[in-house]
C-alpha cells in the first residue's frame, strides 16, 4: 500500500528497487516488505505513444511486459525510456531512437568511462574496450516517471547524455546523472512488429487532432496529427512553430521568405497514403505528414544552387522515413542505428560496400506539414553521399549529415517514379512529372555538376545560337518550331527576329538545376 494515499502497489520483480504511485504521484522506495515515501514525480505529459503500462511482447523467444517508464526531455524535444519486464527476470529498456525504436540493457563498463567533456559528435571513442563512434551529446532532464522501475527514479538539473553506434548495429548510451558512476547500456533498433507487441494503445490514442494551440503569426489553428510533432508549418500563413513536447503550448516561431521553389505544391499532397515496400518490413502504408525543399548552399554565391525535395512518411508501428525527390532519380532512406565503417572514400554497412559520391552544405528552405524535430530558420548541415558498390547493391544509398552535436546516418534505396505514382495512386496525367534522370553523371556533386556534362550543354549553346541566328524569315524558324514546341519563347523570338530582319540572340535555359541528393 502507498504510504501517502493508500492505494495499491504491486511490485512484479523482487529485484525492483522502486515505485512510483499511480494515484498520489509518489516515489516510492522498496524496504524490505515496507514502502518509504521519497518524494513527488512530476506529471507525464501525453505524448500518445503506441506503448503504455502492461503491453507486453517478445524478444529472441522471450516474454516481456513494460512495467514502467521514464520521461526525459531535452533541447531538441523529448523521449520515453519503457521498462521492460521479462519473464526469466531480467530487465531491459525500449526507447525511441530518431522515430524507431531500440531495446537495450544496462552492461558493465570495463574501465573508466570516458569523461563527457571529451564527447563529441563524429568521433571515434573507446568504451568497455570497443571502438564506438560518438552519434549525439546532449543535455537531458529527467521530466517524470511511472510504474515500477529498477532504481530510484532522480528528477534533479540537465546532465548529460551521449549515444555511441557501431558498425555492428549497436547503439550505446552513456548516462552521466551520477557523474562520478556513468551508466552504460548497449541495444539494438527493433520494431513494434518484430516484438509481436499486444496491448498497445488504440491507434486513435495516437492522433492529436484535438489539441487546441494557435499559431503565434496569424491566430489559425495548427492541426497537429501526431504526438511526436516538435516542428509543425501553418497552414494558413507557413509560419513554423516550435511545439514545446512538455506542455503542448506553441513557442518560438518564424516566418518562411518563400512560398516554396517556383511556388509549386508537393508533388505527393500532404495526408495522402502509399503502400510502399521499404526495407524489410515489406509493403506497408505510409502516409507523408511533412514536406521539405532543401537545398546546397554553394561555396560561390554566383553558382547555381540546387534543390530537391524530402517527403517525410508515418507509419504508426515502423516510424519515419524519408522519400527523397532528386534531380538524380527518387530514392527512400530511414534513419540507421548503427554507423558504417569508413575508409578513405569507401563506406561499408552490413555487407554492402559504398563509395562516395560527394560531400556539401544543406539547409532547408521551404516546409510544410509537421516534423519530429525542431526545424530551424537557416539550419545548415554538412552531409555526404554514398552510391552501393556492385550490381548487387547499386542500388542502395547511405547519407551522414552532421548538425551541431549530432551526426545522422540514413540508409534505404532508389525507387523507380513509376513505383510512387503507383503506390499513391495519382493521375495518369502526374507521371510526367514524377520522371527524373536515373543515371546521373558521376564525379560531381550533381547531375549537371561534372566539366563533361558542362561541355556538353556549352557545345548545345552554341549550336542553338548558331541555328537560330540563320533565321532570316519564318520559314526558318520550323526546325525552331520543331525543337521547342510552338508555344516556346525560343520559336516566338525567331518569329519576331524574321519580321524585323534581325538575329535571334540568347536562349533560356532556366530551371535546370544541377541535381543533388540528400540522406
Amino acid at each position: 500500500m502507498c504510504p501517502n494515499c493508500g492505494a495499491p502497489v504491486e511490485f512484479r520483480s523482487p529485484a525492483s528497487a522502486s515505485a512510483v504511485c499511480s494515484f498520489c504521484r509518489s516515489t516510492l522506495l522498496r524496504e524490505g516488505d515496507a514502502l518509504r515515501r521519497i518524494g513527488v514525480s512530476g506529471d507525464l505529459f501525453d505524448d500518445h505513444s503506441p506503448l503504455r503500462l502492461g503491453a507486453g511482447g517478445s524478444y529472441q523467444g522471450a516474454g516481456f511486459t513494460l512495467v514502467g517508464r521514464l520521461q526525459y526531455a531535452y533541447e531538441g524535444g523529448s523521449w520515453n525510456e519503457w521498462h521492460a519486464l521479462f519473464d526469466n527476470g531480467r530487465s531491459a529498456w525500449l526507447s525511441e531512437d530518431n522515430g524507431r525504436y531500440v531495446l537495450a540493457v544496462d552492461a558493465p563498463l570495463d574501465g573508466p568511462a570516458p569523461p563527457a567533456e571529451v564527447l563529441s559528435a563524429g568521433r571515434p571513442q573507446l568504451v568497455a574496450g570497443r571502438r564506438w563512434d560518438v552519434a549525439s551529446v546532449v543535455q537531458a532532464r529527467l521530466l517524470a516517471a511511472e510504474g515500477e522501475l529498477p532504481k530510484p527514479p532522480v528528477v534533479q538539473s540537465e546532465y548529460w547524455v551521449a549515444d555511441l553506434r557501431n558498425e555492428q548495429g549497436e547503439v550505446g548510451t552513456l548516462d552521466y546523472a551520477e557523474p562520478a558512476a556513468p551508466q552504460w547500456s548497449v541495444g539494438r533498433s527493433v520494431a513494434l512488429s518484430e516484438l509481436k507487441m499486444s496491448g498497445l494503445a488504440d491507434a486513435a490514442d495516437k492522433s492529436l487532432a484535438a489539441k487546441s494551440i494557435e499559431c503565434p503569426n496569424c491566430g489559425a489553428s495548427l492541426q497537429i496529427t501526431l504526438a511526436t510533432t516538435r516542428s509543425v508549418a501553418c497552414g494558413m500563413c507557413a509560419a513554423v512553430v516550435q511545439v514545446d513536447p512538455t506542455v503542448g503550448s506553441a513557442l518560438d516561431h518564424y516566418r518562411q521568405q518563400n512560398g516554396g521553389e517556383s511556388g509549386l505544391e508537393p508533388l505527393l499532397p500532404l495526408g495522402s497514403v502509399g503502400t510502399l515496400a521499404l526495407g524489410k518490413a515489406g509493403a506497408l502504408p505510409w502516409q507523408v505528414v511533412g514536406y521539405l525543399e532543401r537545398c546546397e548552399v554553394p561555396e560561390d554565391a554566383e553558382d547555381e544552387q540546387t534543390f530537391w525535395r524530402e517527403y517525410l512518411l508515418y507509419h504508426r508501428r515502423e516510424g519515419f522515413v524519408f522519400l527523397v525527390d532528386a534531380e538524380d532519380g527518387w530514392s527512400w532512406v530511414a534513419p540507421l542505428t548503427g554507423a558504417p565503417r569508413i575508409e578513405g572514400q569507401r563506406a561499408s554497412y552490413q555487407g554492402a560496400t559504398y563509395r562516395k559520391r560527394y560531400t556539401y552544405t544543406a539547409t532547408t528552405t521551404y516546409v510544410l506539414g509537421e516534423f519530429y524535430w525542431r526545424v530551424e530558420r537557416d539550419q545548415r548541415s554538412v552531409n555526404t553521399d554514398y552510391e552501393g558498390v556492385g550490381t548487387a547493391h547499386a542500388r542502395k544509398r547511405l547519407n551522414c549529415e552532421r548538425t551541431g552535436q549530432e551526426v545522422v546516418w540514413s540508409g534505404g534505396e532508389t525507387v523507380a517514379s513509376n513505383v510512387i505514382h503507383k503506390a499513391f495512386g495519382l493521375p495518369d496525367s502526374a507521371a510526367a512529372s514524377l520522371e527524373r534522370d536515373v543515371q546521373p553523371t558521376g564525379g560531381g556533386r550533381g547531375c549537371l555538376g561534372s566539366a563533361v556534362m558542362m561541355l556538353l550543354l556549352l557545345v548545345l549553346v552554341v549550336f542553338i545560337v548558331i541555328m537560330l541566328s540563320r533565321c532570316g524569315d519564318r520559314s526558318n524558324c520550323d526546325s525552331v518550331r520543331q525543337t521547342f514546341g510552338e508555344a516556346s519563347n525560343e520559336y516566338r523570338q525567331c518569329q519576331a527576329s524574321a519580321r524585323s530582319g534581325g538575329g535571334y540572340s540568347g536562349g533560356s535555359f532556366g530551371g535546370w538545376s544541377s541535381g543533388g541528393g540528400h540522406k
